[in-house]
């Protein structure tokens, strides 16, 4: 049995070579018996359980039968798909994650996360973060009609893309000392996290040792994943194109 890590496929209608690169792996990559981790922004935006985005029946449907076929899928949301719920997650055979979790690798305990909480220098982001993952916030939004709910995401889409060309690289970085601060919180030497779209692989000193921080990469015509093999200690990140 395997482990694979994914994040920031942002899926979308107006991207079906996304989707296509996701059902290969899911066809070609992952086996059943195989855990798979969405750690967040699997979809460019969500608003609501009942109003998933056109196109995506196949890759649910995929995820559904990996999930029948003996696979445990976890979610954990990201800053896009922060309103995905249980029905959703019961609808892929899918256990919802909350936004910082420790789980048990060979190699030993690691810390799983969007990422998005580590970039504490955008402070903006940070308030509207805090905004946006409030319960009554979240309440009064999918309580709208979905034409109203649909045309809000749209807008706060192109606020985010405005307001992040303006911002410098470094600002939407994580901060290294939340970085450390978060692991050694959280008792770990091993980080998993994506957001940034800057995958790589970096070791910090982290008391009492060398801790290592995975960045997942975002997809476009190919993807990225991270697997941990049977028995294996070590972790790999791995960019693929479908064949």
């Amino acid at each position: 049995m395997k482990r694979y890590f994914i994040a920031d496929l942002h899926l979308q209608p107006e991207r079906p070579e996304i989707t296509r690169a996701f059902l290969y792996f899911l066809d070609e990559i992952i086996q059943p018996g195989d855990s798979l981790y969405l750690l967040g922004d699997i979809f460019e935006y969500w608003i609501g359980d009942d109003a998933p985005l056109e196109g995506m029946e196949p890759a649910l449907d995929k995820l559904q039968q990996l999930s029948a076929g003996g696979s445990e899928i976890f979610f954990q949301h990201g800053n896009r798909d922060f309103l995905v719920g249980e029905t959703f997650a019961q609808q892929i055979g899918a256990s919802l994650l909350p936004e910082a979790l420790v789980v048990q690798l060979n190699a030993g305990p690691a810390l799983l996360m969007h990422g998005d909480q580590l970039c504490t220098d955008d402070e903006p982001y940070q308030q509207f973060r805090a905004q946006v993952r409030d319960t009554a916030w979240q309440q009064q939004f999918l309580s709208q009609p979905v034409t109203q709910r649909r045309a809000i995401a749209e807008q706060m889409r192109a606020q985010s893309k405005a307001q992040g060309a303006m911002k410098a690289d470094s600002i939407m970085d994580v901060n290294p000392d939340e970085v450390r601060q978060q692991m050694r919180q959280h008792g770990v030497q091993v980080l998993i996290h994506g957001h940034t779209h800057r995958p790589a692989t970096h070791s910090d000193q982290i008391a009492p040792g060398t801790g290592k921080r995975f960045v997942l990469g975002d997809w476009n015509h190919r993807g990225w994943y991270l697997v941990e093999k049977d028995a294996d200690t070590s972790l790999e990140l791995v960019q693929f194109t479908p064949e």
